[in-house]
């Protein structure tokens, strides 16, 4: 099993690139997914959540997402908190699931904060997607709607690029085309594919 932690400063096409990963058979475990459920009626952080950050991120009985965005986006010590009764709880369910699929060849965890919450521990090989702050807030503004000034918050919430990419072991750029960066997943997938058969062998 080779497991490649996949993360990316928001809006870097992170998520993209770990699909392009699914045409090789990879089983991804999505980080976000998880902290969803985490946060849906009756998940496992959804009473210390509101605990912690008061009722009126409460929408009927349920965890208003954007309301609860806008706190922990101001401020990255609210972030830190929240992150910090998630991860937890989190990284239980990434274990799990890493422990269920144990005979797959390739487990891609799609992680937002792979570094910052030390998800990165659990992966033989790290990438950074890399675009330009440019390119981030056009497809996060065009996808998501959100305003310039709500994604650089959320940008300047996460570590900065110039930390993360000494830390990763593989950089995809991916300022180019979707056609630029599957090639440069593909030609991973065939190095690390073939670097594990001949440490097998």
């Amino acid at each position: 099993m080779l497991i490649i932690g996949v993360t990316g400063s928001f809006g870097s096409g992170k998520t993209t690139v770990a699909s392009m990963f699914k045409d090789y058979g990879a089983l991804t475990i999505d980080a976000d997914a998880i902290t969803r459920q985490l946060l849906a009626p009756g998940g496992k952080c959804v009473k210390t959540v509101v605990k912690i950050f008061g009722h009126a991120i409460l929408n009927i009985n349920k965890i208003n997402r954007v309301a609860l965005a806008k706190i922990v986006f101001q401020d990255p010590r609210e972030l830190k908190v929240l992150t910090n009764i998630l991860y937890p709880v989190g990284l239980k369910e990434v274990k799990k699931q890493i422990a269920v699929h144990k005979n797959a060849k390739l487990i891609i965890l799609d992680v937002p904060l792979l570094f910052e919450s030390g998800w990165d521990q659990l992966a033989d090989v790290s990438i950074v997607v890399q675009s330009n702050q440019t390119t981030q807030i056009k497809r996060l503004q065009k996808y998501l709607g959100l305003s310039k000034g709500d994604i650089l918050r959320r940008i300047k919430c996460q570590m900065p690029l110039k930390e993360k990419l000494p830390r990763a072991d593989i950089v995809i750029d991916n300022r180019g085309s979707l056609a630029q960066t599957r090639a440069q997943v593909a030609a991973i997938v065939h190095r690390l594919m073939m670097s594990r058969k001949c440490s097998d062998n």
